[in-house]
């Protein structure tokens, strides 16, 4: 049995609604951020190249890793499970 990891919280400005988007890939539901959540992370590393950001900024940053390491952490189990059933199909 699989056990996803379990978030600590999300960061207070990441959108709620319409934050992922799920989008088919080869007929398999994946999970991605949305392309307001990932021009905020672009915007944020592009800051962080230039200058320093605040303590909240990267909080941020760290709190969009985590769930998109979640996120690919759900992507992977997903297809995993989906190719599994295909093989046991053949």
């Amino acid at each position: 049995m699989l056990l996803l990891p379990k978030l600590q919280n999300s960061p207070n400005t990441f959108p709620i609604e319409g934050a992922v988007r799920i989008e088919l890939v080869e007929g398999i539901p994946l999970f991605r951020a949305s392309s307001t959540v990932q021009e905020r992370i672009e915007a944020l590393l592009e800051k962080q190249q230039n200058y320093s950001l605040s303590s909240e900024e990267e909080q941020e940053l760290d709190l969009d890793e985590e769930i998109d390491d979640y996120l690919s952490f759900v992507n992977r189990t997903v297809r995993n499970l989906y190719l599994s059933q295909n093989q046991s199909d053949i």
